[in-house]
């Protein structure tokens, strides 16, 4: 009799847990849902990444919100057209350069091909951490690719970027900002819109904040593309600005 009823008043608690258990299910559908119905915004916001194969470098996705989806292989660059459709990445024929480079990073290319030359993609989204969300295309040949989203400086800042051009010496300099570090020298340079040089600071600044993607070479003199992104309501002993690099312009070896 006892146990009869120990059955019926745990009955309630595990009547509890497992509408609690659906629930949670169909909350995680109903997100699964919204996250796939934004899509297009999503893999705009993100610049995806993952390593194939032996290739010495990983291939990168760029989705723009203006429907080009840029590709980034260890070799060469690739773009098509995309768009979201039926939970399928829609795209159309791949352009690309046309560099020789060794067997290994041009098979990437392949891997490439295989995902979104001329394709319906299927594919999904995981946003359950927005630091790190993963992005998974199956191929034309059915297997699966699982990239990782790192945040793209205008989703990141919230704000569109200035574009500035800057020469960089190969001499750093000691300088003190919030500690003692190494400074960048820096030069500004603008062009007009027929690539024409039309003015160059004529003394070296020193560069107190870092930018983002750039490697400083002590062998080169170059010239790069910098995107420049206002921080909202930086801290006292922060930068109003984050720096990006965009691309290389010129390089030069200093003997």
């Amino acid at each position: 009799m006892k146990l009869k009823f120990l059955a019926i008043a745990l009955f309630p608690l595990t009547l509890a847990a497992c509408q609690s258990g659906d629930i949670q299910k169909v909350g995680d559908v109903a997100v699964s849902v919204l996250q796939q119905q934004n899509a297009d915004k999503t893999l705009a916001s993100y610049q995806w990444s993952t390593r194939t194969g032996t290739a010495p470098k990983p291939l990168i996705l760029n989705f723009d919100n203006k429907g080009r989806l840029g590709i980034a292989t260890s070799c060469n660059g690739m773009g098509a057209s995309w768009k979201v459709e039926n939970n399928q990445i829609v795209t159309d024929n791949l352009m690309a350069t046309q560099m020789a480079c060794e067997t290994k990073a041009m098979e990437q290319e392949n891997v490439a091909k295989d995902l979104f030359d001329h394709r319906k993609a299927p594919f999904v989204l995981d946003l359950k951490d927005p630091q790190n969300p993963t992005l998974t295309v199956i191929s034309a040949t059915g297997q699966k690719y699982v990239f990782t989203g790192k945040m793209t400086p205008e989703t990141k800042y919230n704000a569109q970027a200035d574009l500035i051009f800057l020469e960089i010496s190969p001499e750093t300099k000691p300088c003190t900002g919030v500690a003692a570090q190494t400074c960048l020298q820096v030069r500004e340079l603008k062009y007009n819109d027929s690539g024409v040089k039309t003015q160059v600071d004529k003394d070296w600044t020193l560069f107190y904040d870092q930018i983002e993607g750039f490697e400083h070479n002590p062998a080169e003199r170059q010239v790069i593309r910098v995107k420049r992104y206002e921080i909202k309501n930086p801290a006292a002993d922060q930068s109003k600005y984050a720096y990006v690099h965009d691309m290389t312009v010129e390089r030069a070896t200093v003997k």
